[in-house]
């Protein structure tokens, strides 16, 4: 099948050469044509010298103009082509774990730029961010019903980031949808997610390590899990023998679910879900002097883009200053952020700094990410979004 053809301006190849997927609009030879393509269409990218770079998925109207899906300019981008990559993808999943609970697609470190697709047992979550992906979401849920034989897959394109891409909303269910939300297991515990409009695709899998290793630290102690979300580390901290959990969220329909986990995992007596404004809850259990030997702080992204990296940064100093705070001597602090902008070098200053401002001083025991079902494209360094950081404090 023949496709356009996308041609670069001189000297603007090397990075997609040397590796990297994405290509930008002010790389390329914008003409009359280009412009004219339909978003998400697929092209051939070639070099300004006529040198094919591979096949890629393009929208004229995106700073990210083109995103490669194959170094080969002859493949064929179609049912089989997106089987070959998930099937890839479900293999590397069966390596690390033995339930079907995951990230089974992670965009661009997959080969699928722009998918996700999380695994809930019989109940798939697809996510199609860029205008190629939406193009393409009948085939990857055609090849996804094939490949698993699930109970529903459900299509969510209610992401911020599909507005970058000039798309609308769309939510579709294929398949039998569920009767409220799905159970999930992760590190032994069971947890509930809103699949059909909870946040993202209603879970977080990428804190699963650092969950477990929060968890390993919280016997005998009490607990306060803010930004708890539906108590993803509340609920392993309490399962972890903690003494006592509270979690914090500002949503509703979040702590209802926390509430309902703590229940199903004969917990609910050990934990307090608190809906609340985190600064302002963390402010008020300063002035009442509490304090928790583990506090757990695992916010929305500060920084959505680097002209939201000045207040993101100030807010991850002042996160760090209230919950230290309130950490007692001896005590655990865990502070993550989901923001690519905010980098670990970055964050670690901030840390030092809202340390700093609490007259707090400690040690760093753990640095580190997502898990493996949320790998990382290796030219691609905004897939290591994911920074976590845990301090034992004096």
């Amino acid at each position: 099948m023949t496709t356009p053809t996308i041609r670069l301006l001189p000297r603007m190849g090397r990075r997609a050469a040397g590796g990297h997927p994405w290509i930008y609009s002010n790389e390329i030879a914008m003409d009359a044509d280009a412009k004219a393509l339909p978003p998400g269409s697929l092209v051939t990218i070639v070099s300004d010298a006529g040198e094919a770079l591979g096949i890629a998925m393009f929208n004229p109207h995106s700073l990210i103009a083109a995103r490669l899906l194959s170094r080969d300019a002859g493949a064929a981008v179609d049912a089989a082509f997106l089987g070959a990559r998930l099937k890839s993808a479900l293999d590397l999943r069966d390596t690390f774990y033995s339930e079907p609970y995951y990230r089974l697609a992670h965009a661009e470190a997959d080969g699928l730029p722009g998918l996700i697709v999380d695994r809930f047992g019989d109940i798939l979550v697809v996510q199609p961010n860029t205008a190629g992906m939406d193009r393409l979401a009948g085939d990857v849920v055609d090849v996804l019903r094939e490949m698993l034989k699930p109970q529903a897959v459900i299509v969510r394109g209610d992401s911020p980031v599909r507005q970058l891409e000039g798309l609308d909303e769309r939510h579709e269910v294929v398949g039998t949808m569920p009767d409220g939300p799905v159970r999930l297991i992760e590190n032994g515990a069971a947890y509930l997610a809103d699949v059909a409009s909870g946040q993202k695709t209603g879970w977080f899998y990428d804190q699963r390590d650092n969950r477990a290793f929060m968890a390993s630290l919280a016997d005998g102690l009490d607990v306060l899990d803010v930004y708890c979300h539906t108590g993803g580390f509340g609920i392993a901290a309490a399962c972890g023998d903690a003494a006592s959990v509270m979690m914090v969220d500002r949503s509703g329909a979040a702590c209802d679910l926390a509430r309902s986990a703590a229940a199903l995992n004969a917990r609910a007596e050990l934990c307090t879900v608190v809906e609340s404004e985190a600064f302002a809850d963390l402010s008020t259990r300063s002035d009442r002097a509490e304090r928790f030997g583990m506090v757990i702080c695992d916010p929305p992204a500060f920084v959505r883009g680097k002209k939201d990296l000045k207040s993101g940064a100030k807010g991850y100093r002042k996160l760090v200053r209230l919950a230290a705070r309130l950490v007692q001597t001896d005590g655990w602090l865990a502070i993550a952020s989901c923001s690519h902008h905010m980098t670990e070098d970055l964050l670690m200053e901030q840390i030092k700094l809202g340390l700093r401002d609490a007259k707090r001083s400690g040690r760093v025991v753990r640095r580190s990410g997502a898990g493996p079902d949320h790998p990382l494209h290796p030219g691609l360094p905004e897939t290591a979004y994911l920074k976590f950081v845990c301090l034992r404090l004096d």
